[in-house]
């Protein structure tokens, strides 16, 4: 693990495709914060509620009580003042201003774990979450498994016809895929 920074808050990012482990991880890493009795304020966007309202769950049901944000500004007015580490969960949601939110965050002596896909279904890049990268301290890309044939998978496949952005689903909507068996 790292050597984390004393006396200053800094920026860890998460990212990866669907099915990678992200919100996993964000979650091992929040419930490590609490063990060490550092108070942990999470949160996830409000469109996210594929399998709990008031909670991050991963694809295998791990779960943490999370707060239900609209916007990047309201992670900022949710925040408690005793709050040391902030989790956020599908940052790509948020869109550009979670950068500064998060930066704002570190800067008043945060620790800021942000979770979210790094490419959407076309493969291109979300911005905010290439710019939350170029910011932070640390960056973990995850990998997942190509449902087609085995090989690692860094991009989303999405099964249906829909041609929003930002579709949220699970393995009803997406699947990991390599980049040679990834078809945008």
């Amino acid at each position: 693990m790292y050597s984390y920074p004393q006396g200053t808050g800094w920026i860890e990012v998460i990212c990866g495709s669907m099915f990678s482990g992200k919100t996993q991880e964000l979650i091992r890493r929040l419930r490590l914060a609490s063990l060490a009795r550092q108070k942990v304020q999470v949160f996830n966007s409000h469109m996210d509620v594929r399998y709990a309202k008031n909670h991050l769950v991963s694809h295998d049901r791990a779960r943490i009580p999370s707060q239900a944000a609209t916007t990047a500004a309201q992670v900022l007015k949710k925040l408690r003042p005793q709050t040391q580490v902030v989790g956020i969960d599908e940052v790509h949601f948020f869109g550009l201003p979670i950068v500064s939110v998060c930066e704002k965050l570190a800067s008043l002596g945060l620790r800021v774990i942000a979770a979210g896909l790094d490419q959407d279904y076309r493969g291109r890049p979300f911005e905010s979450v290439a710019r939350l990268m170029a910011v932070a301290e640390y960056v973990t890309k995850n990998l997942a498994i190509c449902m087609a044939c085995g090989n690692p998978a860094n991009r989303s496949q999405r099964l249906t016809l829909s041609r929003k952005r930002i579709e949220v689903g699970a393995s009803n909507k997406y699947e990991a895929r390599c980049r040679r068996c990834f078809s945008p």
